[in-house]
């Protein structure tokens, strides 16, 4: 009876890692990074509750089965959402090194100009 009550909570907490996998999908999707870290973090010590759970709980295959597949699901979302991420930081490292050399652009246009000096048409 016992091993049935953790059974049921451990997959209830895998449920719950599920759904916070989707909402973690949807934050990135609307570049809420700050509030993504924020469920990540606190999703960390969910996890390591399910792990000292499935310790010392002995699982029938059955059990064992709908576990594996709980996982299977996490896992694939988390993946995705790790590829998100990447891909993310890839699109904003391409724009920051157009931002770094559109700056050095002017920066060398600026220096030019005002170390030159300016020529003025005085007949106009």
């Amino acid at each position: 009876m016992q091993d049935e009550k953790q059974y049921a909570q451990l997959m209830m907490q895998y449920e719950q890692l599920k759904a916070g996998s989707g909402d973690i999908s949807s934050m990135i999707d609307n570049e809420d990074y700050d509030n993504a870290i924020t469920m990540i973090k606190r999703r960390e010590q969910i996890f390591l509750n399910c792990k000292c759970i499935r310790q010392y709980l002995e699982l029938t295959p059955v059990q064992q089965k709908e576990l594996d597949k709980i996982l299977d699901e996490i896992r694939e979302l988390e993946l995705k959402n790790i590829k998100k991420l990447e891909k993310g930081m890839e699109e904003v490292q391409i724009e920051l090194k157009k931002t770094q050399k559109t700056e050095k652009f002017q920066q060398m246009y600026d220096n030019n100009v005002d170390s030159a000096g300016s020529i003025v048409n005085i007949q106009e």
